[in-house]
């Protein structure tokens, strides 16, 4: 039997394991979580009444955080690219990145988009100013960082990159990345120029009119 993935491909943090998937052409049945499709979305809240998404179920295994997805595919679907290296003291770069990603890139940018969709009356302008400022750090953090770097870690696309990619995507869509900082920018053009990112990003083209601050016309 194939994984069974419940996502969302506007969602970047299902893009993050649809990354992973196409990078392996890992076989898995998609069940796109949709409000046209009731039955789904009520399979889908019974196996996780979070109602976070992606969820991966594997037999009667319910998996869920994408980071958790994607180590969980790479010792039970391994494929040709090794997304946590073998080696230990490589695979903790690996997953520090990964973390970095996930908490100073895509947390305060969901942060701001949440905020711009509450009623405005209950909008928080010091969080929206808190979380603009956290990213400022981090692109230039990650400037530093890229400076010698083809991917996140090196030399191989890994799950850092994973989670960059999505991040990084919808991040300068909504606190755009200064222009000072070449690196992130030719990072993020390479995240984009990679085949198993670029299926997803246009699986995704269809919802872009749901962007709550608005998609630019490029990407």
């Amino acid at each position: 039997m194939k994984p069974v993935l419940y996502a969302h491909p506007f969602s970047s943090y299902c893009q993050k394991v649809l990354t992973a998937l196409y990078e392996n052409s890992t076989e898995f049945e998609y069940r796109m979580l949709d409000h046209n499709d009731p039955d789904t979305l009520a399979d889908f809240e019974t196996r996780w009444p979070i109602k976070r998404f992606p969820i991966l179920v594997d037999g009667d295994r319910t998996l869920m955080e994408a980071t958790v997805l994607i180590e969980y595919l790479g010792l039970y679907y391994p494929g040709p690219v090794k997304l946590i290296p073998d080696d230990p003291k490589a695979a903790i770069e690996v997953r520090m990145l990964d973390r970095f990603f996930d908490n100073y890139i895509s947390t305060p940018q969901q942060r701001i988009v949440f905020n711009s969709i509450r009623p405005e009356t209950d909008r928080d302008p010091y969080g929206d100013t808190e979380a603009r400022e956290m990213l400022a750090r981090a692109y230039a953090w990650l400037d530093r960082h890229m400076e010698s770097r083809l991917w996140a870690c090196g030399d191989a696309f890994t799950l850092a990159d994973c989670a960059a990619a999505p991040f990084l995507f919808y991040a300068d869509w909504t606190h755009a990345i200064d222009p000072a900082f070449t690196h992130v920018h030719a990072y993020r053009r390479r995240l984009l120029a990679r085949p198993s990112f670029a299926r997803a990003v246009d699986e995704a083209r269809p919802y872009r009119k749901y962007f709550p601050l608005g998609a630019p016309d490029r990407d």
